[in-house]
């Protein structure tokens, strides 16, 4: 299977120069796909530089801070029509660890999307502020309360699909733009009937930078859950009211 790694980046600088060689690393078929967004000290000329070096590198450069969403769309069509058939989403500043990358692609063997997980058995957060522990977990619960989704970390951004889940999906009808994304398309996976798994991993707080995870970008995750919510309610009224005519 060749396999690609999206990275999306605003000014993560000091990440991504040790994060790409790390990943190449790992093994020769795999390639990585940075999304940059314009970032203003230079991520992205930085990737270019790498690129320049390793053909397994490549970039996506966009015109401005446009969103976690986009970031990941634009990374998927690149990775679908260059026909890689494991395609992998993490974070830059090693919250997600290179070390666990292999454990996910293994699991794509007996599944159709991988979750690396703090959530199940073995897996855990290390050194994050009570706060946004606190957070997650009720951003976790809601969003499994109201959407009934099985995993157990569905806010998670560590994630590998096999390619046929991502041709499944009309990648451009999805609402969500931020971190609200990654509830969404999981919604969309689960509801497309794909076999969803989760495999253990240690989530570390960021080595360099600042956290991009905003008040707003809460409130848009809040909205996505509670809208796509509403949307599974008509739908099962719909299915009811046909089922007693």
């Amino acid at each position: 299977m060749q396999k690609i790694i999206i990275v999306p980046t605003y000014n993560e600088r000091e990440n991504i120069v040790r994060l790409v060689p790390d990943l190449l690393a790992l093994s020769k078929n795999i390639h990585v796909l940075v999304v940059d967004d314009n970032s203003p000290d230079g991520t992205g000329q930085l990737v270019d530089e790498l690129r320049a070096t390793h053909e397994r590198v490549h970039a996506i450069h966009r015109t401005g801070k446009l969103g976690l969403g986009t970031a990941y769309i634009a990374g998927f069509k690149y990775a679908l029509e260059a026909g890689f058939s494991c395609i992998l989403t993490m974070d830059a500043d090693y919250s997600h660890q290179p070390e666990y990358v292999p454990d996910l692609i293994a699991q794509i063997e007996s599944a159709d999307l991988v979750i690396g997980s703090r959530y199940v058995p073995g897996g855990r957060a290390v050194d994050s502020p009570f706060a946004r522990r606190l957070l997650s977990r009720g951003a976790n619960l809601f969003a499994k309360l109201v959407l009934g989704l099985q995993a157990r970390d569905c806010t998670a951004g560590f994630r590998c699909y096999r390619r046929e889940v991502l041709e499944s999906i009309n990648l451009d009808a999805i609402f969500s733009d931020g971190y609200s994304f990654l509830i969404e398309m999981l919604y969309m996976v689960q509801r497309g009937g794909w076999r969803v798994s989760e495999v253990p991993i240690k989530f570390k707080d960021r080595r360099q930078g600042a956290s991009k995870v905003s008040r707003v970008e809460i409130f848009k995750a809040l909205y996505t859950v509670a809208r796509l919510g509403l949307g599974r309610v008509q739908q099962a009224s719909h299915v009811f009211a046909g089922s007693v005519k």
